[in-house]
């Protein structure tokens, strides 16, 4: 049966020196080098445990001055509102549909940025690449690694080469021909296996 509606809660939020959506810079690779700070609450603290070893993560963000802006998400999304305008294309007034682009007003109001992990410390990480405005609610973070977030990379691919990606590095796992986790990496990640869920009817 499919959800109709899912609720979320953030693990933390972000510090940086933006208060004005007009005003934040559109992607972190528009502005690589701004420093800008993730306050986890306490108890996810531990969770950092091994991040500091890679040099990039997502971070999984819900745009609430967007949603706020927006109706408190109330307006729904028919007409141009499901092809807006991107930022890149103003001076061409080009609409595109929604979904093919990152667009920050969208039915769920989620944003992911790439981020470059400068310093762990406690339940705080700094990173440089800012394009959230303060205050941001995170929902998760993922490490970037090359082997899984980018298509067909192999060794000899530039400067992807020197990219930092932790644990997964250290241990070779791209070596590694795992392609379902099972009932052990289940277990291993804090999963009673579920049963099997019942064939889908719906064609």
């Amino acid at each position: 049966m499919a959800l109709e509606q899912v609720q979320l809660r953030p693990i933390g939020h972000v510090r940086t020196p933006y208060h004005s959506l007009a005003e934040t810079p559109i992607q972190t690779s528009r502005n690589p080098d701004e420093r800008g700070h993730l306050v986890l609450l306490d108890q996810y603290a531990p969770a950092l445990d091994g991040l500091e070893g890679f040099d990039y993560a997502h971070l999984i963000c819900f745009l609430d001055r967007a949603w706020e802006a927006d109706g408190r998400g109330t307006r729904p999304f028919v007409g141009d509102r499901l092809r807006p305008v991107p930022f890149l294309l103003q001076e061409t007034g080009q609409r595109v549909g929604l979904f093919a682009t990152r667009s920050p007003v969208r039915p769920n109001y989620l944003a992911l940025s790439l981020v470059r992990v400068v310093a762990v410390h406690g339940s705080t990480v700094d990173f440089t690449g800012v394009d959230l405005v303060d205050g941001t609610p995170v929902l998760d973070i993922k490490p970037f690694e090359p082997h899984l977030d980018v298509p067909g990379y192999t060794r000899g691919s530039g400067w992807l080469d020197q990219v930092r990606g932790g644990w997964y590095q250290r241990h070779d796992t791209a070596a590694n021909p795992l392609v379902r986790p099972g009932e052990r990496g289940l277990r291993g990640v804090g999963l009673d296996p579920p049963p099997p869920d019942p064939p889908d009817d719906r064609g």
